[in-house]
């Protein structure tokens, strides 16, 4: 299975073999979730950029990069699951305490992220932890 998925990916980026640099194929935007057919292989290896196309696939670009820029692992993050403005539900847990409501994100945030949301009903505006299932979970103090 492992030699299937190398073997599909080295056809991919026929190139993998020899030392190059990872570098933009189109115009990304920023915030742009990276694919496959984004990337490509320069032959030069520039310092600080990228080797491997796998590390940045599925990744979120935090700014614009153009066509045939090398792509660095500071121009990448996890992706978005919470865009501002988005209702999202709120978990607060302490003990057997539990409560759950409704909120708008005041921020985007990916898996792991603290944001700030705000309850919908009492308007208060708390710090979250976003959730691999896209749950705000509030941190008790």
């Amino acid at each position: 299975m492992i030699r299937l998925a190398l073997s599909l990916l080295l056809c991919g980026f026929p190139a993998l073999a020899e030392a190059g640099s990872v570098i933009a194929a189109r115009t990304l935007r920023a915030q742009t979730v990276i694919t496959e057919s984004d990337l490509a292989i320069a032959e030069d290896e520039v310092p600080g950029a990228l080797t491997d196309p796998t590390a940045a696939i599925g990744l979120e670009t935090r700014r614009a990069i153009y066509p045939q820029q090398p792509i660095s692992a500071g121009d990448l993050a996890p992706p978005a699951v919470v865009e501002r403005n988005q209702m999202v539900p709120m978990a607060y847990q302490d003990g057997s305490l539990s409560i759950t409501t409704e909120g708008r994100a005041l921020d985007r945030g990916a898996v792991g992220d603290t944001i700030r949301v705000m309850n919908i009903t009492s308007k208060v505006t708390l710090f979250a932890m976003i959730g691999a299932d896209g749950v705000a979970y509030v941190q008790p103090h």
